[in-house]
């Protein structure tokens, strides 16, 4: 039997695999599909100080080998998550991320405060929200934006912050580089990728929102050369994701370096996508001769 536990920021987890913000809610719908204690950890959906309606119109669309989004981070607000989810996600028997969001860094600072209790074990923090205050462009986008957010976050929290980079830049080593020199205890990437979809009967967007962003198998190359350009740039942990659909898509991400690895898109085609994946990476290990997946992490040949 091969070992596949991982230690990621002091978190042991049974596996390197996460369920990835918007794709597993809060885990206890998933817990309904999957033993939660096979997984690694639940990086919840993403939670502002207070609630967020979303976008109007249709939301989400399927494309070749992927699908658009445009949910615009609706969610009922950090409070009524801890009063309301928070006393069962902590029965779940795996380790939750809370994934949050803002629009100014001082609503990132506040949520920070407000999701640092027991039963969270790190704040995984999205930057790829518009900033309000400038504009509207994204924190993500711009390296002394994100540094500003990071360093908001670490003041207001005790636990593990993690930055989950956006793909829609030039460099992200840059942006990765700022966030690590800011005091980001780890980079998890990629987010989506911005998209359209066209209805070309009615010569319309199908997305309400226009653009969306883009998730799936279709990100997948995208994402591993971002993992492995950080990876090699960084000396903190770094967590993939984009287009994980198989154990072997793991051991892809791993081997550019990565961590960890979180599981989006799959989820919605398949609850049981996860336990699946568990059961491939394992006997990928054993077919290979891995006794520790911790072995394979940033062993790409290139």
């Amino acid at each position: 039997m091969s070992s596949l536990a991982v230690n990621f920021l002091g978190i042991p987890m049974a596996s390197p695999l996460i369920g990835a913000s918007g794709t597993v809610g809060f885990g206890l719908e998933l817990a309904k599909f999957i033993d939660m204690k096979e997984i690694g950890a639940i990086s919840g959906k993403g939670l502002a100080p207070t609630p967020w309606k979303g976008n109007n119109g249709t939301r989400i669309a399927e494309t070749t080998s992927g699908m658009l989004n445009c949910i615009g981070l609706e969610n009922p607000g950090a409070p009524y998550f801890l009063e309301h989810y928070l006393p069962e996600v902590k029965k779940l028997g795996c380790p939750y991320i809370a994934n949050m969001v803002g629009k100014s860094v001082e609503e990132y600072a506040e949520c920070a405060k407000l999701l640092s209790v027991p039963g969270i074990s790190a704040l995984e923090v999205n930057i790829s929200c518009p900033n309000v205050k400038v504009g509207g462009a994204a924190f993500g986008t711009d390296p002394e934006q994100a540094a500003a957010v990071t360093r908001a976050v670490k003041d207001a929290t005790d636990l593990p912050v993690i930055v989950k980079l956006s793909p829609n830049v030039t460099d992200v080593v840059t942006i990765a580089k700022a966030v690590e020199a800011a005091g980001a205890d780890a980079i998890s990437l990629i987010n989506t990728l911005l998209g359209i979809a066209i209805d070309t009967r009615t010569r319309t967007p199908i997305l309400g929102n226009v653009t969306g962003g883009l998730s799936g198998p279709a990100i997948k190359p995208v994402a591993l050369r971002m993992v492995w350009q950080v990876a090699k740039a960084v000396n903190i942990p770094v967590c993939g994701l984009g287009g994980v659909m198989t154990g072997e898509d793991v051991v892809e991400f791993m081997m550019a370096g990565a961590k960890t690895v979180q599981v989006g898109t799959a989820n919605l085609a398949d609850p049981t996508a996860m336990a699946r994946i568990v059961r491939e990476l394992d006997a990928w290990c054993d077919k290979n001769g891995v006794k520790d997946i911790n072995e394979i992490v940033g062993t790409l040949k290139a």
